[in-house]
């Protein structure tokens, strides 16, 4: 049993403050049902220093997503004040929630990721766009910091590469906290994650699942509203795949240090049979809705279970 309080960390005040907020409930339901005392603080970047002093008795659960609560930050001040937390440390969830460096190690691993380039905000214009078309013909562009899909466009068309250029300046405003944008390949194929744990010393894959999304990607609305996209549990993909899948985020966990869990999104190309690494988000949501509790609940793992075991798996 968990003897110590805990602190549900909420909130963030950054573009996923509501997914936090959700992750938050579910995980006070689990505790609450199994006599663990906890508080919640909403977290506010700005005086979370201060703040965090009065809980020095506390573990920290991480509930939040994005900037602030999954890149590092909030992990490096709980770690200067002595305060455990839980999911992952400070190097693991700066390099994971920074898109090219996860992708550096990733390499090194020789595991997959389709080709990308980097490009500062204050360069992104009409030109730099043409360029970019004539190295990809198809391309995705998206916040290289940032969590859950926020933000991204597809280019798949000359109709698609005017449109974006028209409206360049509108595009760039909606990102205006992001000083960067990774340009990555655009890959034809199944769009697959999966989760994993690590509890025992022992990182486990639980499942695969293929999502099929009503937006054109798997972005923030189809990740958090529900019917929105559709999950296919188990994907149906080749044996071999599915358990390629399954091992390379095992290998990817392990590769970029990750905690008590992870998410590993993929991408596979049908036509080649090739799977490619997109991204490891080291805060996956947590909602009523989330991949991750589903792939544990279809491995029957209780819910219950995951949040305990996040919590027996602290920094």
């Amino acid at each position: 049993m968990i003897n110590k309080k805990v602190l549900i960390l909420e909130g963030g005040y950054n573009e996923e403050h509501k997914v936090s907020l959700k992750s938050s409930l579910e995980i006070q339901k689990v505790l609450k049902k199994n006599n663990v005392r906890f508080k919640v603080l909403k977290v506010n970047p700005k005086n979370f220093n201060k703040k965090i002093l009065i809980f020095k008795n506390f573990i920290c659960f991480n509930a939040l997503h994005g900037p602030f609560g999954e890149d590092g930050q909030i992990q490096k001040i709980l770690k200067k004040n002595n305060i455990k937390f839980t999911h992952s440390g400070i190097k693991s969830s700066k390099i994971c929630f920074d898109k090219i460096k996860a992708k550096e190690v990733i390499i090194k691993n020789n595991i997959s990721t389709p080709r990308f380039m980097l490009i500062k905000m204050e360069n992104f214009n009409k030109n730099e766009l043409i360029k970019i078309s004539n190295t990809f013909k198809k391309f995705v562009i998206k916040p290289n910091k940032s969590g859950s899909s926020f933000g991204i466009k597809i280019i798949k068309s000359k109709k698609d590469l005017t449109k974006l250029i028209n409206n360049i300046e509108l595009f760039k405003n909606k990102l205006d906290q992001h000083k960067e944008i990774l340009i990555e390949e655009h890959i034809s194929g199944k769009e697959l994650t999966v989760s994993t744990l690590n509890f025992n010393r022992k990182i486990e894959a639980l499942a695969v699942t293929e999502i099929k999304s009503k937006n054109i990607y798997f972005d923030y609305l189809a990740k958090y509203t529900k019917g929105y996209s559709k999950h296919i549990l188990p994907a149906k993909l080749d044996k071999k795949i599915y358990s390629k899948c399954l091992k390379l985020a095992i290998k990817a966990h392990s590769a970029l240090n990750c905690g008590s869990i992870a998410r590993t999104d993929f991408i596979y190309d049908t036509s080649k049979k090739k799977i490619y690494f997109l991204e490891t988000n080291t805060q996956p949501g947590l909602t009523s809705i989330s991949l991750l509790p589903e792939q544990a609940k279809h491995r029957k793992i209780s819910f219950k279970n995951v949040i305990l075991g996040i919590l027996q798996n602290i920094n």
